[in-house]
C-alpha cells in the first residue's frame, strides 16, 4: 500500500531528500503529506519547496511550551492523514501530544547503534570514545530520548585514520539507504511491535 507520511526537520535536509528521491523512482510506496521544520531557515524547507510538499514552520518561540508546539503539529498530521511520521535530523524531543495520535508510528532516524551514544552528538561521540563500530538506527520513538523499538540498525566499521568529518559522511550515506528501505518496510506491512516491545520485520512474501 502507498503510506502518507509527515515528515519533521531540523537543518538540511538531506534524509528528507533521500525520501523524496526514492518515491520519485518507484523505490518508495509513499507520499509526503506535510514537513514540518522547527527552524525557519532549515534548507530542508527549500528542498520540500521544489518538491511541491507543503510545509509549515513551528519555531521554540512560538509557543509557550513544547506541548503546546506538539499538539499543533498532531492536528496538523492528523488532518493531512499522515500514517507515519518520520523525525528525519529533527533536533527536538516529540511528547505525549505526537505520540499518543501516533503510536509506534513515530519513527526516528539516530547515527549510532542504540543503546550506545544516545543524544545529539552520536557521531562525535562514538568517535571521541574510539569505538572500532559505530553506525546507524531507525526505531520508533517514545517518550524517552533515543529510546524506544528497535526497527533496523546498519554498522560501519572506522578506519584507523578517519577524521569525524569522515566518518559523518559515510554516516549520512548509509542513512540515505536505510531509512527508505525501513519506510518501505512499513509499507509493506513487515513491521510489528512485540508484547515485550521488540520488533518483529517479518519477510517478504
Amino acid at each position: 500500500m502507498t503510506i502518507k507520511l509527515g515528515v519533521l526537520i531540523s537543518g538540511s535536509g538531506t534524509n528528507l531528500q533521500a525520501i523524496i528521491d526514492r518515491i520519485a523512482d518507484g523505490s518508495l510506496d509513499a507520499t509526503i503529506e506535510l514537513v514540518i521544520s522547527s527552524r525557519a531557515d532549515a534548507y530542508g524547507l527549500m528542498r520540500a519547496e521544489a518538491a511541491g510538499i507543503q510545509t509549515l514552520t513551528i519555531e521554540k518561540n512560538l509557543y509557550d511550551e513544547e506541548f503546546t508546539a506538539d499538539r499543533v503539529i498532531a492536528a496538523e498530521l492528523r488532518y493531512r492523514g499522515v500514517d507515519y511520521v518520520v523525525m528525519a535530523g529533527y533536533m527536538r524531543m516529540v511528547h505525549a501530544p505526537i505520540l499518543e495520535a501516533f503510536p509506534n508510528r513515530v519513527v526516528n532516524l539516530h547515527p549510532a547503534l542504540l543503546p550506545s551514544f544516545k543524544g545529539a552528538h552520536g557521531i562525535q561521540d562514538a568517535y571521541d570514545y574510539g569505538v572500532k563500530v559505530t553506525g546507524i538506527t531507525v526505531h520508533f520513538a517514545d517518550d524517552k530520548y533515543d529510546c524506544g523499538p528497535i526497527i533496523a540498525q546498519r554498522a560501519i566499521a572506522i578506519e584507523e585514520g578517519w577524521s569525524v568529518d569522515e566518518l559523518e559522511a559515510r554516516i549520512h550515506e548509509m542513512e540515505h539507504d536505510l531509512l527508505p528501505e525501513v519506510l518501505q518496510l512499513l509499507a509493506e506491512d513487515r513491521v510489528h511491535v512485540r508484547e515485550n516491545g521488540t520488533v518483529e520485520v517479518a519477510p517478504r512474501g
